[in-house]
């Protein structure tokens, strides 16, 4: 998650730069993974105003414009933006400026025609990837003043890994919590200012009160979408990763990455009727606001108008009532979906969205009616319009309510090995937001709505060892009472089968369960594989039935890299339709032994890994149960591959690998491989104890 350190200080007195701010919250457990500024390094860029702007005698694209800039002074720049026009206000780059990538602004003479400047874009500045022409400015923007700092563009942004158990800290509001708790200070929430001035509501029916049992809405009538965010709200935006789009958009963005609900805004006169939040109708079609038309099944909960499913409950609304630029008349909405009710419903079908990542960790249930207000009072500055009275509509009793958790003195010191003062512990939990009353050997602590992973005792402790800081914590020698277990008087040869290849020059391997289809299907044609409904990417998008594809993956690349000596064993498992089975299996490839000046280099063969494999079978005390069976696999080499059986069951193949895949993973030589099974392949024999004869021994009887 990214968040800006001007947005984060709105809310709370934040006493540290970026650094040492990114620093503590890793302490507290939000990993800092990058500072960076909100712009990159330019310099000599002020704000201006276009007083006049004419055709160029030369060229019929450019415009010759006369700018005010500081001084009141005009000068002439030739622009090529189409958007350039009088009274405009914008960027201006004045000679010897310095913009990104190291680009100087001299004067200039194009066509003929003498330009003190250039009049910036967004992307010329580093504010974007692409643009349409020159930045446009507020009206109010003051001439001659550093856009720079006009911007606030030397703001610091943090990004932090957020652990999927917060879901209360995916905003502005929820670090800034964090922040207060480590300060004991305050936070400081926005105050809606706005006032209801018709009296209209829409009607809402609950029909999924474990899925949805909480809408709240509210109409605002007569706004212009048409026209665009303020710069301070687009750079918020694209300083937490999102671009602008129009008023509506933006403003339900703002919200959701400023308190953490998620909302939506439907165009109200594409509602047909009254809304109800339900469950999908079995079959249910509905068409995705990103154009992805889906089927919907019956555990799903839409929100639907009398003509069917108008949006995908938590997930993502729908095109059919989705605002435009032509939008007049909306209707806000703030809805809590508890997580049971949307976990993998978006991911099912391939959807990862914003408001899906909040739903499933936890939204706070009694926030609706603050981002409601927050986002109209927002639109009614940007776009106009006449807002109605916030409508709720809730069941109280399917409302999630935090437990009340007891916390023992003698329990925190047990887990964190110190004692913790009294006031301290009471302190620290209150500035998060808990409701502590003490009593007997503890605390009767109840989390705040918000705080979906505080349920048991340990919980509370994590949150007192954050806060207090784990540095503060004194080390403690742990003192444990010497339990010396005697081993087994069998030592199993699964526990040791790792150890001996590493004896015998192998390398072990972790590689990925997820493997290439194409790849997969090459070994294995025909083979029935378990795929992945939400793969991380194409090439990793179905399970492994076998360890060979990683294997071969990792000594292919390895040989590429001119390691001429590759051997690589791998302990996991494979994965069957509805089966999984342990599996050892190893790779061998190059010379037979290290290279050495005064030693010919021979090639490992099939036998060098056959003599690998028995020496792990001796192992076992029963050498013997193991045979070698010519027989031909499809990715083997069909005369240099064989089962290896144990008392005549198949538990593995060994071979080198076809050909044809030598060719196709480019190796310079044919890999050896093999493969067997874990434990049935390697369980050894156990021996038998018989007591030696007291009597000699007697040759007749």
């Amino acid at each position: 998650m990214r968040i800006s350190l001007s947005w984060l200080r709105d809310f709370v007195d934040v006493p540290w730069p970026g650094k040492e701010l990114g620093h503590r919250l890793t302490m507290a457990g939000f990993e800092l993974e990058a500072l960076e500024t909100a712009a990159p390094p330019f310099s000599g860029v002020v704000v201006a105003e276009i007083v006049e702007a004419a055709k160029h005698p030369q060229a019929e694209k450019l415009q010759v414009c006369k700018v005010r800039a500081a001084g009141g002074e005009l000068l002439q720049i030739v622009c090529g933006a189409a958007n350039a026009r009088a009274g405009l206000k914008t960027a201006l780059a004045t000679v010897g400026a310095k913009l990104p990538g190291d680009k100087a602004i001299g004067a200039a003479t194009l066509r003929g025609v003498d330009s003190a400047g250039m009049l910036c874009s967004a992307k010329e500045l580093g504010l974007s990837d692409a643009s349409e022409g020159i930045l446009e400015l507020p009206a109010d923007a003051p001439v001659g003043s550093d856009f720079r700092a006009y911007l606030q563009l030397d703001d610091e942004v943090l990004e932090l890994n957020v652990t999927p158990n917060r879901g209360d800290a995916m905003s502005v509001l929820g670090i800034a919590r964090e922040v207060a708790a480590l300060t004991r200070s305050g936070v400081r929430l926005p105050v809606p200012t706005d006032t209801a001035v018709i009296q209209e509501k829409h009607a809402v029916t609950l029909s999924a009160p474990a899925g949805c049992p909480k809408f709240t809405c509210r109409i605002v009538r007569g706004i212009d979408n048409r026209k665009a965010s303020p710069p301070w709200l687009r750079e918020r935006l694209r300083r937490a990763g999102l671009r602008s789009i129009s008023p509506v958009v933006d403003i339900t963005q703002y919200v959701m990455l400023e308190l953490g609900q998620p909302m939506h805004a439907y165009d109200l006169s594409k509602l047909k009727g009254g809304l109800e939040a339900r469950y999908a109708l079995p079959g249910e079609p509905i068409k995705l606001l990103d154009g992805t038309e889906i089927t919907l099944e019956p555990d799903i909960v839409v929100i639907a108008d009398d003509a069917g499913a108008v949006g995908m409950g938590g997930v993502m609304g729908g095109l059919a009532s989705s605002c435009t630029a032509e939008t007049t008349d909306i209707l806000f909405e703030a809805a809590f979906f508890p997580p049971a009710a949307i976990a993998g419903r978006g991911r099912r079908h391939k959807l990862v969205t914003d408001a899906g990542q909040r739903f499933e960790r936890g939204v706070d249930p009694i926030h609706q009616e603050r981002a409601v207000a927050r986002a109209t009072g927002l639109l009614l500055d940007i776009a106009g319009g006449r807002a109605g009275p916030i409508h709720v509509v809730q069941l109280e009793d399917k409302l999630p309510r935090r437990p009340e958790v007891k916390l023992r003195r003698d329990r925190i010191a047990s887990l964190l090995g110190t004692k913790i003062a009294d006031n301290d512990v009471k302190q620290t939990l209150e500035s998060l937001g808990m409701r502590v009353v003490g009593g007997g050997d503890g605390w009767l602590v109840t989390p705040p709505p918000h705080r979906f992973d505080i349920s048991i005792e340990a919980d509370l402790i994590e949150e007192l060892a954050r806060i207090v800081g784990f540095e503060a914590i004194a080390e403690t020698p742990a003192i444990i009472a010497q339990n010396v277990r005697a081993l087994a008087e069998e030592a199993p040869v699964e526990t040791q089968a790792l150890e001996i290849l590493a004896a015998r020059g192998y390398q072990e391997a972790i590689t990925y369960a997820f493997v290439d289809p194409a790849l997969q299907a090459k070994l294995f044609p025909g083979a029935k594989t378990p795929v992945l409904t939400n793969a991380i990417s194409a090439e990793m998008s179905v399970m492994r039935t076998s360890l060979w594809p990683g294997l071969i993956q990792a000594a292919s690349e390895n040989m590429r890299r001119q390691q001429d000596r590759v051997r690589l064993f791998e302990h996991g498992a494979k994965f069957g339709i509805d089966v999984e089975t342990d599996l050892l299996a190893g790779i061998a490839v190059g010379s037979r032994r290290p290279e050495q000046w005064g030693a010919k280099t021979v090639l490992v063969d099939f036998f060098d890994v056959k003599a690998d494999l028995e020496a792990l079978f001796a192992r076992t005390g029963a050498a013997e149960e193991f045979g070698f069976v010519a027989a031909s696999l499809s990715c083997l080499h069909p005369g240099r591959s064989a089962r290896i059986t144990r008392r005549g069951t198949t538990v593995g193949w060994i071979g080198e690998l076809h050909p044809e895949l030598v060719r196709e993973f480019d190796f310079t030589y044919g890999p050896i491989l093999f493969e067997i099974e874990y434990i049935a392949g390697l369980v050894a024999k156990m021996p038998r104890f018989e007591e030696i004869s007291r009597f000699p021994r007697v040759r007749r009887d």
